[in-house]
């Protein structure tokens, strides 16, 4: 099999289980947590290392900004040996209890985008594996750490969540609003993979503020904090998959 077009690795290439961060940069903040990684390959927005954790090797790459550059690292990482898809990421709180730094494990993603919408109907649901949600969870829970388990929403427009879209959100209950899950889960779902999604809080819609408005770096100290607890509760997560 030739190298895939965007990501530039082939089968063999990978590992069974790979880690989703959006940014490029999170990919090496990843791998520092892990015992030991090797870049594989970079190109555009996408990083792909491969790395090992509690003697569990695994894939980290990154799949940029929103659904339609995921979509393309599942597909060719899927193509290239991957199985187990967890996206690491950031989230916006939809919900009043849903404070900066804290985590949400999704366990449903409403299609507020338009790539999924190209595979199927968006009357289909886009839900994690229920091993990779549970996985996630007990680990969790095995990290004494809290968090919050619910549906969120995936949406295309960052700059267009006006305030009758976050009420009408905040209204359905959702906790979260984020840019790639709803993709991520509906394409593991088409191709009988699995996926999951654990994302660390960096700003609340519902009391107004989003990520970097109050500062000049892109994360709150409290989210860039979690950032680090959400990435040992995934790598724990995926030790645990690996070794069931």
């Amino acid at each position: 099999m030739a190298k895939q077009p965007h990501l530039l690795v082939e089968e063999g290439d990978v590992h069974d289980i790979a880690l989703l961060p959006g940014d490029p940069g999170r990919v090496d903040r990843i791998a520092g947590h892990c015992d030991d990684s090797e870049v594989v390959a970079e190109n555009r927005e996408y990083k792909i290392v491969n790395a090992t954790y509690d003697g569990v090797d695994l894939t980290i790459s990154s799949t940029g900004i929103g659904c339609p550059s995921a979509a393309i690292a599942v597909e060719e990482l899927a193509k290239a040996g991957v199985e187990t898809f967890i996206r690491v990421g950031t989230i916006g709180g939809l919900q009043a209890d849903v404070e900066v730094g804290d985590m949400i494990v999704a366990n449903g993603a409403a299609k507020e985008e338009g790539t999924s919408k190209r595979y199927e109907s968006p009357v289909y649901p886009a839900v994690p594996d229920y091993d990779v949600l549970a996985g996630l969870v007990e680990s969790a829970e095995s990290n004494d750490e809290d968090v919050h388990v619910g549906p969120i929403v995936s949406d295309d427009a960052f700059y267009n969540e006006s305030d009758e879209y976050v009420a009408d959100w905040e209204d359905a209950n959702l906790l979260g609003i984020e840019m790639e899950a709803a993709t991520v889960f509906s394409l593991a779902r088409r191709r009988g993979l699995a996926a999951g999604a654990i994302c660390t809080v960096d700003g609340n819609l519902v009391a107004g503020n989003q990520k970097g408005a109050d500062s000049d770096d892109e994360l709150p100290e409290k989210a860039k904090n979690n950032v680090a607890r959400a990435i040992d509760i995934a790598l724990d997560a995926v030790a645990d998959l690996q070794t069931a």
